[in-house]
């Protein structure tokens, strides 16, 4: 048996940097990993994926050159290895930075295996027992695969093997609409493949406002990707070469398929009813406003947790854990304001409720809105597609929401995101001299417009 200070499985972006800072105290500490460091972000999300994109935005404005008075002969190419050997690059140079610092840590063991609990304090790994006082879960998750008459019986892909992908499909069929599913479509749409956006529902991302998830909708359908709304998955089948998903509006053909319906929680396999600690019927431990599970002593970080999907909320939960714990603070999680973004080109930020979640919540609420069109920053820059939107309460001034569908605007939303954190009302916000030309400058204006608004989104 080995003792320890403190034990944490999962070495995504919340568990191996409140390790690091135990260690640089002189905590002795134990980081469990069975396959990468870095979790999702590093090895299948935000930073190979964001390559991705970076690849497909350069192909795009390579075709639009003329635009801008370049001239580039014919139309451009693509050399998909090159494509996924640049993802991979940017996966493993963050992997080993990552080794680095943590070798770097004395008191800081790092152990490649699978952990299961075997009690409230205790771990086992490859046939070692571990334990603490202190345990903390960080294993993240993965690409969910629903119960679809067929599906296991194809080839299909995920958004981590996906990255991998080394070849342009012929037709790549996106099953599910939302945030992963729509990045890869529009990327491969760019890179060239004919691309099939399959949703069950009736719009888009449907988390987002009507208004904002049809402006997506407009931005992937000018790139040529094929939208099918409301469709019941009822099979997926091979016939011959082609894939072949069937719905109760027909069916679609394609050379590759990817499963983009969601993410569920690695935490299956971790014996957590060994330990005692209690999961909702999907598999998301459940925690309090400081992140402790039911059992004293042990602590979920991250996706794993289901207050978050997301790097940020990850190591916002690692800075919340770390206040408490070491700092000696008050931080809960319903501090939190949530931003994110969707990373289609013009991406989409984020922040707070969307109009119909402030109507849901009971807020009387003012709305504006500004299509890019009319941005000088987008007009300047040929990139016109989207808009911007403000959502704020008629009665206290507090801002509630935004979302800026356009050029810039997961960089520009940060004026907004800092704004609610302080508190700020919109009558003090529309005061701000923001720079020119920007997109953030457009803040004022959407204030100066904000409207009372009655009607559901």
């Amino acid at each position: 048996m080995r003792e320890y200070d403190a034990i944490f499985i999962g070495a995504g972006q919340a568990g191996p940097f409140l390790a690091a800072r135990m260690a640089a105290m002189g905590r002795k500490v134990v980081l469990i990993e069975r396959k990468y460091l870095g979790g999702t972000c590093v090895n299948a999300g935000c930073m190979p994926t964001k390559a991705l994109v970076a690849c497909a935005k350069t192909a795009q404005m390579a075709r639009r050159a003329s635009e801008f008075g370049v001239t580039i002969p014919g139309e451009p190419t693509m050399d998909m290895s090159a494509v996924a050997a640049r993802a991979r690059k940017v996966t493993l140079d963050a992997r080993s930075g990552l080794a680095s610092w943590f070798d770097s840590l004395e008191t800081m063991d790092v152990v490649y295996g699978q952990a299961q609990f075997a009690g409230a304090k205790d771990v086992y790994v490859n046939g070692t027992r571990y334990t603490a006082p202190q345990i903390f879960i960080n294993v993240g998750a993965r690409p969910h695969i629903p119960d679809v008459q067929g599906l296991t019986d194809v080839p299909y892909l995920t958004s981590t093997s996906m990255i991998e992908l080394a070849e342009l499909p012929r037709h790549l069929v996106v099953l599910g609409g939302s945030y992963i599913g729509l990045e890869f479509a529009q990327m491969y749409r760019r890179f060239g493949a004919a691309v099939t956006v399959v949703e069950r529902g009736p719009h888009l991302a449907p988390r987002e406002d009507r208004d904002i998830s049809e402006a997506i909708a407009d931005i992937l359908k000018r790139d040529g990707v094929n939208v099918l709304l409301s469709q019941k998955l009822l099979s997926v089948a091979m016939d011959g070469s082609d894939v072949v998903v069937r719905s109760d509006q027909g069916e679609v053909r394609g050379s590759h398929v990817l499963v983009a319906l969601g993410r569920q929680p690695n935490t299956d396999d971790l014996g957590l009813d060994l330990a005692g600690v209690e999961t909702d019927r999907h598999g998301f431990i459940q925690v309090d406003e400081r992140l402790q599970t039911n059992v004293e002593g042990i602590w979920a970080l991250g996706d794993c947790n289901g207050r978050g999907a997301f790097t940020h909320t990850s190591y916002n939960d690692f800075e919340i854990a770390a206040a408490n714990l070491l700092d000696g603070g008050d931080r809960k999680l319903s501090d939190r304001i949530l931003g994110y973004g969707l990373y289609i080109d013009p991406p989409l930020g984020r922040v707070g409720m969307t109009e119909r979640q402030a109507k849901e919540a009971g807020h009387r609420v003012k709305v504006s809105t500004r299509p890019m069109s009319r941005v000088g920053r987008a007009v300047e820059k040929g990139e016109i597609l989207g808009l911007m939107k403000l959502v704020a309460d008629a009665d206290t001034d507090r801002v509630l929401g935004a979302a800026f569908l356009g050029v810039g605007g997961d960089e520009a939303i940060y004026g907004v995101l800092e704004a609610m954190n302080l508190g700020a009302t919109t009558e003090k916000l529309r005061w701000a001299v923001p720079i020119h030309p920007t997109v953030g400058e457009l803040v004022p204006t959407l204030i100066n417009d904000l409207k009372v608004t009655i009607s559901a989104m």
